[in-house]
């Protein structure tokens, strides 16, 4: 699960940097290509704080490709980092019902075990008994 994390980070990544190079290119008045990353980061992740904003036809079909762009691999993070920890409660819950299961089944087995003894120190008081055969059922 975890692999998973670190696959939609990467590709997080390439969309960001995809982005922000688009902007940078498509905008004029994004200057430089940090700043084209801020506009990639805030319209993917659809903050939009307002600081910049794309005023080109392009630079604002650009943007819609990078809201849904965005959407779609910020949710794939999101939903990983939420699977590392359903994962982990449900591997802490496992653990804690397999322990509760060993300790019913050492409690039976030292149960089985008493009986085994009393039954055996019976059959050692009374040896006679012991050597005769069961009565069988008559039809």
């Amino acid at each position: 699960m975890r692999r998973g994390l670190w696959y939609s980070l990467a590709l997080c990544l390439v969309i960001m940097l995809f982005g922000g190079a688009g902007f940078w290119l498509l905008e004029p008045r994004v200057i430089t290509l940090q700043d084209g990353l801020w506009l990639a980061f805030t319209t993917a992740a659809t903050v939009g704080y307002g600081d910049m904003v794309p005023h080109t036809h392009a630079g604002r079909v650009f943007a819609v490709l990078m809201v849904l762009l965005g959407l779609s691999v910020l949710s794939l993070v999101t939903a990983s980092l939420a699977a590392i920890f359903v994962e982990q409660e449900v591997e802490d819950e496992v653990v804690a019902g397999e322990k509760q299961i060993e300790h019913e089944l050492m409690r039976e087995i030292r149960a089985l075990r008493a009986q085994v003894s009393a039954l055996d120190a019976r059959l050692n008081q009374h040896p006679a008994a012991a050597a005769q055969p069961p009565e069988q059922a008559r039809p």
